[in-house]
C-alpha cells in the first residue's frame, strides 16, 4: 500500500511540474508578443545570431510585429493541441496548419499578400479532418444511445493516452 502511495506521490509531483511549466509559458505570451518593441525602427536589424532586412515595411520592428503575430497565437494554439483531453482535439489542427501556412508567407516573401490564398490549401486538410472528427461524434453518440456510459467515459475509452512527450508527437506522425 505504500508503495501506491508513493507512486502516486510521484506522479502528483511530476504532473505538478508540468503544469506549472506549462502555466508559465501561457503566462509568458504577453512578453514574446511584446517582443516586438525591442526591435529597432529601422530598415535592417543586426544582431549578433542573424541579419533581418524588412523589404516590404521598410521597417524591421513592423516585419517582426507581424512575424509574432502569427508566431503568438500558433504557439497558444500548439499548447492546446497537445495539453487537451477532449476528443475533438484534432480540429485544432486547421487553424495551427493556417498559422504555420501564414507565418512561412511573411517570412518567404516578406509580408507580401500574407492572408490572400491560404483557404485553397486548407481545403484539403479540412475535407481529411472535418469527417474524421463527425465519425468520431457519430461513434461516441452511437455508444452513448446503445450503452448506459456517461460521455466523460467514452471519451476516455477512445483518448489515446502516451506516456512520454516524444509518445505523444509519434501519435500524430
Amino acid at each position: 500500500m505504500t508503495d501506491r502511495k508513493l507512486k502516486s506521490l510521484l506522479t502528483g509531483n511530476r504532473t505538478f511540474i508540468l503544469g506549472s511549466i506549462i502555466a508559465t509559458c501561457i503566462a509568458a505570451t504577453p512578453y514574446i508578443f511584446y517582443f516586438y518593441e525591442s526591435v529597432p525602427d529601422k530598415k535592417v536589424w543586426n544582431t549578433f545570431l542573424f541579419t533581418y532586412d524588412s523589404q516590404f515595411y521598410n521597417s524591421a520592428q513592423a516585419g517582426v510585429w507581424t512575424i509574432i503575430g502569427k508566431l503568438t497565437p500558433l504557439y497558444l494554439l500548439i499548447i492546446w493541441f497537445f495539453t487537451c483531453r477532449h476528443w475533438w482535439y484534432h480540429a485544432l489542427l486547421i487553424p495551427i496548419i493556417m498559422y504555420i501556412f501564414q507565418l512561412v508567407n511573411v517570412i518567404n516573401e516578406d509580408l507580401k499578400y500574407v492572408d490572400k490564398h491560404q483557404f485553397k490549401y486548407l481545403i484539403f486538410l479540412m475535407a481529411i479532418i472535418i469527417p474524421s472528427i463527425y465519425l468520431v461524434r457519430a461513434r461516441i453518440f452511437n455508444r452513448l444511445n446503445t450503452v448506459d456510459k456517461t460521455i466523460q467515459d467514452l471519451e476516455d475509452e477512445l483518448t489515446f493516452k502516451p506516456k512520454t512527450f516524444w509518445g505523444k508527437v509519434k501519435q500524430y506522425f
